[in-house]
């Protein structure tokens, strides 16, 4: 590399620094405030901020905080790439919990184990591709189980599946990624593949995960509450029953957002920006699971797509 290309990274380096320091500033000051005002807003959406995260799930995490009772702050998520944008991140370094991160990728462990906050805080990083059958062993070999304080299920597929069968944990706040696309109503799942990659499942990167309403049943038999969403409509919270105390459970339906980010592909792989209906119709002829009855249907016939 010339000196000119080291000059040139390093300014870029330098600008991405100042500019994550700058959202740290601000997150801390939207808390302070929020405390000094009393935090009586429970609306989630209302509470977002965003330093490492995706969207304002930081600012959301941070809010449910001062409402649940922690006594271990432990953290457990998994689908995290790099873990430069990631759920819990800014947990890790604000608030200093411990954790375990899983992604299937070995050269995204390596880039994570290699990456300062790795000495810096009590982070594990574990490289596997996780199914139900292994999820549960992948926690607890780590030296986690019982009673922690989050877990965040981002796997971008199996994600009912995985979650459904995870019970060595037992976390006070739960963070999932719904698909927006399958709407609120419907209670739908992708069908289980053990292998299932959602860039393989379908050409498009739209076909993956579950409906906001079937993820909801499931905490509801795991004894959680909905609590609500984030405004981009991708990620909702749930807290157990127990921890409720003040906060107010939301159905699915007040809860769900129509996401206004296209990720949608072509099958050259580049992005189509197509609106909800049009990414919907694309998928009509892929499968979904009906948790009501455990069939699979299409999605044009949940939808009543015609044509």
């Amino acid at each position: 590399m010339s000196i000119l290309s080291k000059i040139v990274s390093h300014i870029a380096l330098l600008k991405e620094m100042n500019s994550r320091l700058i959202k740290i500033q601000n997150g801390v000051g939207r808390i302070e405030q929020r405390q000094l005002a009393g935090a009586n807003d429970c609306c989630l959406v209302n509470n977002e901020f965003q330093v490492y995260s995706q969207w304002g799930e930081d600012g959301i995490i941070q809010f449910l905080l001062n409402k649940v009772a922690i006594d271990r702050p432990i953290f457990v998520e998994f689908g995290v790439e790099q873990y430069t944008e990631s759920n819990t991140r800014f947990l890790l370094i604000n608030n200093n919990w411990s954790g375990l991160v899983i992604d299937g990728s070995e050269s995204n462990i390596n880039y994570i184990k290699r990456d300062p906050i790795y000495w810096k805080y009590n982070l594990k990083a574990e490289c596997a591709f996780i199914d139900k059958d292994n999820i549960n062993n992948l926690i607890e070999k780590n030296g986690i189980s019982g009673d922690i304080g989050l877990l965040s299920v981002d796997i971008d597929g199996n994600d009912y599946w995985v979650w459904n069968e995870i019970n060595v944990v037992n976390p006070r706040i739960i963070i999932c990624e719904y698909n927006s696309i399958f709407g609120p109503e419907e209670r739908v799942t992708i069908p289980y593949s053990a292998s299932f990659f959602r860039t393989d499942s379908h050409y498009s990167n739209l076909y993956y995960g579950a409906s906001i309403s079937a993820l909801t049943q499931l905490a509801n038999s795991k004894g959680y509450a909905l609590v609500g969403g984030n405004q981009a409509g991708n990620n909702v919270f749930f807290v157990r029953r127990d921890l409720m105390h003040n906060l107010k459970e939301m159905s699915p339906q007040d809860a769900y957002v129509k996401s206004k980010f296209r990720e949608s592909r072509d099958e050259g792989g580049n992005l189509t920006f197509l609106s909800m209906d049009e990414r919907l119709r694309l998928l009509k002829d892929m499968k979904v699971v009906n948790i009501d009855d455990s069939k699979e249907y299409s999605i044009g016939d949940v939808y009543h797509i015609q044509g």
